[in-house]
């Protein structure tokens, strides 16, 4: 039955871009028609809890691919929990908790920010190729290397990208370890997170730049030093602890991978679930409407009702009930 499961992941895995196109499609549609006042509302919400169905299968698209091609048991294990989230959110939507359109509203937005990086390939390879530049140059200010050498190189005989993307590391024994710089290891997922955020909320416009102007930066300069620390780990294999124990919590049999594995798959994805919240923070500081959002993230997964307004002390009033993006009575 296992086996059967697995084939069918790994089945859904291939309409995973499409999904992606129907999930921001129908988020946005359902955020035009939440805008049109001649529409009722309630239109606005079932398309939206439609949206949110679809973003359930989405997430279980991408379980195959994040948990067991790609070796992440932190983000197989989150795709994994964002299906039951998204329907629970979309029964939520149909029974009237209006404040769940912000949140929806924030997911268009962070799609229509992170599709254009996912498709449209000179867009991706200008990014990616700049973030590499960049951390080759952080590289050669911790003055790597301190135990073998390296080349960067294109991709093209590591990786489908045909661009200069791949550090090419010889250890002191002479072998050969790669490490290429994907969308993923760009910052582009986690700035469109917070973007969305940011976007979604009612709010005056400077407020809104400055809460951008603070996050951004922090979560593009981050995101370089988890390659670079990826780079040392991983090219001077200095995190070689428990290699039996890594190896066959991530089905591995390469020695080679525990370093990466665990500087990548272990401390970078744990640490930047800790940097987004602290992020999340920060925005909140400059923009408290963004708590709307978090009450309502905290309650699709507590199931418990939290006001963070005054534990903030935010400047703003908090909105009231009945008003577009609160809670309906």
């Amino acid at each position: 039955m296992l086996e059967g499961f697995l084939r069918a992941l790994a089945g859904l895995q291939a309409y995973s871009d499409a999904l992606a196109w129907v999930v921001v499609t129908a988020f946005v549609l359902g955020v035009v028609l939440d805008r049109l006042e001649r529409f009722d509302r309630r239109i606005a919400r079932c398309v939206s809890a439609g949206a949110w169905v679809a973003f359930g299968v989405f997430w279980l698209s991408l379980v195959h691919y994040y948990g067991i091609e790609g070796k992440s048991i932190i983000e197989g294990i989150l795709s994994l929990l964002a299906v039951p989230a998204s329907v629970y959110v979309a029964v939520l939507l149909v029974r009237g908790r209006d404040s769940l359109l912000t949140l929806s509203r924030a997911v268009a937005a962070m799609g229509l920010l992170f599709l254009p990086f996912e498709v449209i390939v000179p867009l991706q390879r200008v990014l990616i190729e700049v973030v590499t530049r960049q951390t080759e140059a952080l590289l050669a200010v911790v003055d790597y290397p301190s135990g073998g050498v390296y080349e960067v190189v294109s991709g093209a005989n590591y990786d489908k990208a045909p661009y200069r993307n791949t550090f090419v590391f010889t250890t002191t024994s002479g072998h050969t370890l790669t490490y290429t710089i994907r969308l993923a290891c760009t910052g582009i997922g986690s700035i469109a997170i917070v973007a969305g955020l940011i976007a979604a909320v009612r709010a005056p416009a400077a407020r809104k730049l400055r809460a951008l102007a603070i996050s951004v930066p922090v979560i593009y300069g981050l995101n370089l030093l988890r390659n670079v620390f990826i780079a040392v780990a991983f090219g001077t294999q200095r995190l070689q602890v428990f290699p039996e124990v890594v190896l066959a919590l991530f089905s591995s049999e390469d020695p080679y991978l525990v370093s990466y594995l665990v500087a990548d798959r272990i401390l970078s994805q744990s640490l930047s679930v800790l940097a987004l919240i602290g992020i999340t923070w920060l925005v909140v500081r400059r923009l408290p409407e963004v708590l709307t959002i978090v009450e309502d993230v905290l309650y699709v997964v507590t199931r418990n009702e939290y006001d963070l307004w005054d534990a903030f002390d935010a400047e703003t009033s908090k909105p009231e009930a009945g008003d577009p993006g609160t809670k309906a009575d």
